[in-house]
């Protein structure tokens, strides 16, 4: 017999295409086009390069999600198709990217606030801004995780309105000349601008997953979760290339660089100064709905980490019922320590040290559910088919790998020691469990 009330709240192609759009384009990217700035127009390339590794991406999620149905997929593809070792370190770099991304929101909202108060530009000042904003949203979980929850879902098209707005203003205002002058700031070999582009882009397309983890609830998601992901990924990558080449373009790219509030302050030249203020604002709520909702996020990571013994269960609040105020204390902690180690000498710039940092985590994560499906293929039956689903997977895993080596190099060094410390913290992990069972 069939469910209809369970096929009638199943979503479609379009719904689901718009999850995975809407779950990239957040509230992170505030920031990115003064990070860009800095490396110069000639990032464009790296849009194009890094949307076609996206593409890649979501299709080798597609499939995992047609041949593996699971809502923790992250953690479940490569613990079932290639160790459980590799699932115990997928979710230690998942959780890692979150301390080093989540507080990259945070960084918004200061750069954003500092369209207001000037002071805040101040590497001192702008941290200790941004370590309150953190706490701020940690205790609002504390106090009612419902609310912010639901603020984050509430501020989806307030945050489009800066990207679109300026992107517009911007496109009306375009001048090739400008966008060349900027074409490369740095001066150094345009294969090596490029590379070094690809981390913080791909900061942009992380979430491309979405659609494969919400596999449960699309309808008929052979044919529908390929559609949702690559569709998704493709308006994501024009949405944010348009904004890139048109603020490039309206903006000196020395002045872009060094822009705390980018959206805001291309609206200001272009639109004056009371546009710019209520972009700002609709910038600052975005990031805030999005801050609350990624520190929940981590924190009930935190939490199914401790659940599968991953971490001491003193840290974490085991009634799953209850809001996990152990979990969102340790989380704030950690997050405020990132934010003052990380501390630079302009908001882009730290900004940019924490997504590098993040997607690394990132790439690596990605690699292994590519892995994963070299193994899960086997399961389909046509032999060209199989074929091309390897392909498409060592293809996803080579991309990501590349990504990683071809990072800023300073940004490598801790991602290279967090992949590392995957290997003893497993083994205590496992010698735990060893001990345990003998007791």
């Amino acid at each position: 017999m069939t469910d209809t009330t369970s096929a009638a709240r199943r979503i479609g192609p379009l719904l689901a295409t718009m999850l995975v759009a809407g779950n990239m384009i957040g509230s992170g990217v505030f920031l990115l086009p003064a990070t860009l700035a800095a490396i110069g127009s000639s990032t464009i390339i790296g849009w194009i390069i890094a949307s076609g590794g996206a593409m890649l991406l979501a299709g080798v999620f597609a499939l995992l999600a047609i041949l593996k149905p699971t809502p923790d997929g992250l953690v479940d593809y490569p613990a079932q198709g290639l160790h459980p070792f590799f699932g115990f370190a997928n979710w230690l770099l998942y959780w890692l990217a979150n301390w080093a991304g989540v507080p990259a929101i945070a960084l918004a909202i200061t750069g954003y606030l500092s369209f207001f108060i000037p002071a805040l530009k101040e590497p001192l000042a702008g941290v200790w801004s941004t370590i309150g904003f953190i706490w701020l949203m940690t205790l609002a979980n504390i106090i009612g995780a419902r609310t912010v929850t639901r603020l984050g879902g509430m501020t989806l098209l307030i945050g489009l309105a800066p990207i679109i707005v300026a992107t517009v203003l911007a496109l009306m205002a375009f001048d090739a000349d400008t966008f060349a002058a900027g074409w490369n700031v740095t001066g150094k070999p345009l294969p090596q601008t490029v590379g070094a582009s690809l981390a913080p882009i791909f900061w942009a397309f992380l979430g491309l997953e979405s659609a494969s983890m919400a596999a449960a609830v699309v309808r008929d998601p052979e044919r529908n979760i390929p559609r949702a992901a690559l569709g998704g990924v493709g308006l994501a990558a024009l949405v944010y290339m348009a904004a890139s080449v048109a603020l490039m373009g309206a903006i000196p790219a020395g002045t872009l660089a060094q822009s705390a509030a980018p959206f805001a302050d291309a609206i200001a030249v272009l639109a004056g100064p009371t546009a710019a203020a209520v972009i700002a604002v609709c910038a600052m709520v975005k990031a805030a709905g999005t801050l609350g909702g990624w520190i929940l996020v981590t924190a009930e990571a935190t939490r199914s980490g401790a659940t599968a013994g991953f971490l001491p269960k003193g840290l974490s609040s085991p009634d799953p019922a209850r809001a996990p105020v152990r979990d969102l204390l340790l989380t704030g902690m950690l997050m405020s320590l990132v934010i003052a180690s990380s501390m630079s000498p302009t908001l882009g710039k730290q900004f940019g040290v924490l997504i590098n940092i993040a997607v690394n985590l990132s790439m690596a994560m990605y690699a292994l559910c590519a892995l994963a499906l070299v193994s899960f293929a086997r399961q389909i039956a046509d032999p060209g088919k199989r074929l091309a689903a390897r392909a498409m997977a060592l293809g996803g895993a080579a991309f990501s790998v590349w990504v990683v080596a071809a990072s800023d190099p300073t940004m490598l060094a801790p991602s290279l020691w967090a992949f590392a410390a995957t290997v003893p913290m497993y083994g205590l992990v496992v010698l735990g469990r060893r001990l345990k069972a003998k007791a």
